[in-house]
């Protein structure tokens, strides 16, 4: 069931999210941020915000916004954090259909990805395969805790 963030949920969201941030594989976020923070942003008024629940347990979060003001406000921006251990059980696909969904009910049009870590596989292979394409290329735009510097991905669909 995909519904709105409850604020009985902030432990469980916080227990998704932080794993996530702490290894600085996917999010372009500190990895020491801290969970009020964390919280602040990821349920920032700006946003439309949903978790993913299955066995009554909060296994996914997703939000929605304007991806920028004025001109661009018609083209929406999402995130997605799936927990650790439901990885691999089709809930970040389900949460990427709620999230297009949402965000037509909002009005918008479109929707584009900023900023997706070119070796986060998985997602870009999702992503794609819900219809993104890759639009931009970041040349050594993120700093991957492995001490590389690698691309992040601009990816967009219409809606």
């Amino acid at each position: 069931m995909i519904r709105p963030v409850a604020p009985a949920d902030h432990d469980a969201i916080w227990a998704i999210l932080e794993p996530v941030i702490r290894a600085g594989e996917t999010l372009a976020t500190p990895r020491d941020m801290a969970r009020e923070a964390a919280l602040a942003l990821w349920l920032s008024p700006d946003r439309t915000v949903r978790v993913l629940e299955a066995d009554g347990a909060v296994m996914g979060i997703f939000y929605v916004r304007a991806n920028q003001i004025g001109g661009g406000a018609h083209v929406a921006n999402a995130g997605y954090v799936v927990a650790d251990d439901a990885t691999g059980r089709g809930f970040a696909r389900r949460m990427c259909a709620a999230s297009m969904d949402l965000a037509r009910e909002l009005g918008f049009r479109a929707m584009q990805f900023n900023f997706v870590i070119s070796t986060n596989e998985r997602a870009v292979a999702l992503w794609q395969a819900m219809g993104f394409a890759v639009v931009g290329r970041l040349p050594g735009a993120f700093a991957h805790p492995s001490g590389e510097v690698v691309d992040a991905l601009v990816m967009f669909r219409n809606l």
